[in-house]
């Protein structure tokens, strides 16, 4: 697959990270793995793609949706918010569902894509473009026509934000950038098997809500602060 090139006029990856981590490291300072998630050159976000349907990963513990959710899934389309956490829950459900039956991998991915802020210097496509199955994994389970539906259990602010926040309400307002923890449970199933497996799932996501501006996504956390 093609790899995203950054206009020559954008910033880069490094220079993207640094300019985040001026403007939002005081508040979010306290919040586990930031650090490490502004500086880096790899990224490895909290949910990585889900297996084909022979991982032993996959519990069978529960049945994936049926009947209406079985249907092939629309390209997911972001809210029109300025309540972060709201914003982060249906990013979550986003990225924790697909459809292999609807659309391809590099659709899913432009479509994903699409829930990032305009702001680049800002967002980090390449976190959220590793929650992606790959090409290669994705027709794996195309083949096998394996989809996901998600369930968000619940949203909220990391404790440490919300310390960090108490501490110096000020801090955020050049970047308006929240970190939005979220838990719930994703759903899989696959030709042969619609009985299918769950999984419970959580991540930490950087969310933008400029007060004159719905809210976008910026990148996902490499880990889950809670």
């Amino acid at each position: 697959m093609a790899q995203h090139s950054p206009h020559p006029g954008d910033a880069s990856p490094v220079r993207r990270r640094a300019l985040l981590g001026a403007v939002v490291l005081a508040v979010l300072v306290a919040v586990a793995g930031l650090v490490a998630y502004l500086t880096r050159e790899g990224r490895s976000p909290s949910d990585t793609p889900v297996s084909p349907p022979s991982s032993p990963t996959v519990s069978s513990s529960s049945a994936a949706p049926s009947g209406p959710h079985t249907r092939p899934r629309a390209l997911p389309v972001p809210p029109k918010t300025r309540d972060p956490i709201t914003y982060g829950k249906a990013a979550a459900a986003a990225l924790w569902s697909y459809d292999t039956r609807a659309y391809s991998q590099p659709e899913l991915r432009k479509a994903l894509r699409g829930w990032l802020t305009e702001e680049s210097k800002y967002a980090d496509p390449e976190s959220v473009d590793k929650v992606v199955p790959s090409p290669v994994l994705w027709k794996e389970m195309a083949a096998n026509g394996q989809f996901a539906t998600a369930k968000v259990n619940e949203g909220h602010f990391p404790h440490a934000f919300n310390r960090a926040l108490q501490d110096d309400p000020g801090a955020i307002t050049q970047a308006y950038v929240y970190a939005v923890t979220v838990s719930g449970r994703q759903s899989i199933a696959w030709k042969g098997s619609p009985a299918g497996g769950a999984e419970s799932r959580s991540t930490t996501l950087a969310v933008q809500c400029r007060p004159d501006h719905p809210c976008a996504l910026v990148g996902v956390m490499p880990s889950v602060a809670p």
